[in-house]
């Protein structure tokens, strides 16, 4: 039986067909024996805009609201065309007995073949691969257990509900809200919650007041004890008058033995945090480096919001632990098949103990060993200690101290990869310390703080809040899965960042001034985390074939229904005018003039959709911000020469001509690398 293969990216086509034995190269596939494996190129087909559907929504006017596509329609970009074409030949071919969907095993890979088997009109049976690394050994594993396609509709179904609710809620409420307001409002299903998080963490720092607080401090034969905090200080000052100098008693000793497992293995959300919060890497950042990773071999599928594998995993886990750290271990702890739905942890793979690490660009080589060090981790016994509460008496006011005995160091002895060790900052009890024993002299001072603003989100502290955003309103027995899911939610701070909502300062994230006033004017309803989280969770109960996508899109319906009748009994604010700004060049959508703002250089129109944002992920990856010279030259010429980018593989700078092309009225990005004038020889 003859067949073919469809894959999301040409690297992993390649991988795929060494396995099964295409090697001879066509135009546009790979072709060996009794199988042709091709690719997809990512997102071939995505939904068209609303002015596909209709040329009135060119325009944006409010009376054309809500634009509800009755049959939705698939656009095939042009870039891609010939791919497409390629694939719509194949799949058409009357050649093959059936298709196998080799795209990576999510939601995302599972509409990504099917929206192109649906536009090219194929018929041909439907077969799954889905496995969780590029190894051969998985590769030939999962051909040789190939499932039926239609076991996967469900999950189809639940990304298609996915993008269809995410198309209308953001058509729609960008346009209604930009229009009621006069002035640009991006909306979205799960961006919307997250800068409400962000806008509300930021409004109580700034409205926060610091007030001072007190405490007194006793020093004396090695033990350092604290007072409770007073706010007054005239208690403090009574308190230090009354014991400097004098005689204290150690009251009581109590020790609490405390035992703490080793930590689980990484899902997709968890690494992106950690990889944050350690070297400053964007969730963005580590997820293309991860994916890049999976496509070598060396770790397993990314996409996943398991932290555990499975019993049947239970030799290769042990096998992978001696090879990585040269020690046995029992890896129990780490496996749960109840855990593990599509797919199981984040693992190295075999490979990855084999690989020269040294080749690979400094990034990766840090993901890489984050990885490897969270599986040995994972595995090692458990940390314990005591905690060590001291109490000192003086002059009848209580002191205490807590001290911090380690009994057996376990997960801890082993440090995060490529960081400093931090110092310890926990001291351990002084070994002559007794009840009762008196200390002959103590010193005793006063001691001032202040309280505390809540602290900046970082994407670690983000990421953190997202997953967990609305679960106290939900029933214990609720799947809690928050905003977004580990697959998008890196591209949702993304385009946050690239919107000019939100700007990074490190490894902080903060609102800008866009971004508050964008808030400022959405109803509670639509920056619910709750309802969008429980949105995510019907989403899943789709996937299980508990509820229908008609169920879900007539909820979403419904919520674009109850914003426009809310917004139609708001006066409309006039457009703000654009009055002594300086044009940087004319919109190539519209012709407007171009103007440059703390974050952009953007059209005067407001509801042209044309802007150049200074930071995007595009440009982000090589290190570089837009500047105004930039987008000068991008305007006039369409194409501005940078002698600085960065290569996160070569680990250097380069040059290229940065060439953007204007697709559905928005910038996208490509690179040019001039020709070097050949020498002539004299």
């Amino acid at each position: 039986m003859k067949y073919l293969v469809i894959a999301e990216k040409p690297s992993v086509s390649k991988s795929i067909a060494k396995v099964i034995g295409a090697y001879r190269q066509e135009d546009g596939y790979l072709e060996g024996g009794d199988c042709v494996v091709s690719w997809c190129l990512g997102h071939l087909a995505e939904y068209a805009a609303p002015e596909d559907y209709d040329e009135r929504y060119e325009s944006w006017r409010f009376e054309d609201l809500p634009i509800l596509p009755v049959e939705w329609k698939l656009l095939v970009h042009n870039t891609k065309k010939p791919q497409f074409n390629v694939l719509r030949k194949l799949l058409r071919s009357k050649k093959f007995d059936y298709v196998v969907n080799a795209c990576d095993a999510g939601r995302e890979g599972e509409a990504i073949f099917r929206r192109v088997y649906a536009l090219s009109g194929s018929e041909l049976p439907i077969k799954r691969l889905w496995i969780s690394s590029m190894e051969d050994a998985a590769i030939q594993q999962g051909f040789e257990n190939l499932k039926d396609g239609a076991a996967y509709d469900n999950l189809f179904a639940a990304s298609e509900c996915r993008a269809k609710a995410d198309w209308l809620i953001g058509m729609n409420g960008t346009r209604a809200f930009t229009k009621k307001y006069g002035r640009k409002q991006t909306i979205g299903r799960v961006q919307t919650p997250t800068l409400a998080m962000l806008a509300e963490r930021q409004a109580k720092i700034q409205n926060f007041v610091k007030e001072p607080y007190y405490k007194v401090e006793l020093s004396g034969a090695g033990v350092v004890a604290a007072s409770e905090q007073m706010t007054q200080e005239q208690d403090a000052d009574t308190m230090q008058a009354a014991c400097d100098g004098q005689c204290a008693v150690v009251g009581s000793i109590e020790r609490k033995r405390v035992e703490k497992k080793p930590p689980k293995l990484y899902d997709l959300t968890t690494l992106q945090r950690e990889a944050n919060r350690y070297y400053g890497l964007t969730a963005s950042q580590t997820l293309q480096v991860l994916q890049e990773l999976y496509e070598e071999k060396l770790v397993t599928y990314p996409r996943t919001d398991s932290q555990f594998v499975t019993e049947d995993m239970r030799t290769t886990v042990e096998s992978l632990v001696l090879a990585l750290d040269g020690t046995a271990a029992d890896v129990s702890c780490v496996i749960n098949n109840s855990k593990v739905t599509d797919h199981h942890a984040i693992l190295p793979t075999m490979q990855s103990a084999k690989c020269n690490k040294e080749k690979l660009s400094e990034t990766k080589q840090k993901i890489l060993s984050l990885i490897i060090w969270k599986l040995v981790q994972a595995v090692q016994p458990p940390f314990i200690y005591e905690d060590v509460l001291v109490t000192v008496c003086c002059q009848g006011r209580n002191f205490t101290a807590k001290y911090k005995d380690v009994l057996q160091p376990g997960y801890t002895a082993k440090p995060v990869p490529l960081v400093e060790p931090e110092k310890n900052k926990d001291a351990s009890l002084p070994n002559d310390l007794e009840q009762g024993m008196v200390i002959p002299v103590v010193r005793a001072e006063k001691k001032q703080g202040f309280t505390s603003p809540p602290k900046v989100y970082t994407e670690d502290t983000l990421l953190s809040a997202m997953e967990t955003a609305g679960n106290k309103e939900f029933e214990k027995d609720t799947e809690k899965k928050g905003l977004g899911t580990p697959a998008t939610r890196a591209a949702i701070l993304e385009k946050l960042v690239s919107s000019g909502y939100v700007q990074r300062k490190g490894k902080q994230m903060i609102p800008t001034e866009d971004g508050v006033a964008a808030i400022r004017n959405i109803p509670d309803y639509l920056k619910s985390a709750s309802m969008t989280a429980e949105w995510e969770n019907d989403l899943l109960r789709m996937e299980r074939g508990e509820i229908k996508s008609h169920d879900f899109m007539q909820g979403i319906h419904g919520l674009i229904d109850k914003m426009l009748a809310d917004l139609r009994q708001i006066p409309t604010v006039a457009a703000a005018p654009h009055h002594n700004k300086v044009s940087v060049g004319n919109c190539p959508v519209c012709g407007n003039p171009v103007h440059e703002s703390k974050l952009s250089f953007c059209c005067a129109d407001r509801s042209c959709k044309f802007a150049l944002w200074k930071e995007s992920r595009y440009l982000s990856n090589m290190r570089k911000t837009l500047d105004k010279k930039m987008a000068v030259d991008l305007l006039k010429k369409g194409r501005t020469h940078v002698k600085d980018f960065y290569s996160a593989k070569k680990d250097k700078t380069f040059a290229a001509d940065l060439v953007m092309r204007v697709e559905e009225g928005r910038a996208q990005y490509s690179l040019e690398f001039p020709k070097t004038p050949m020498k002539m020889k004299t």
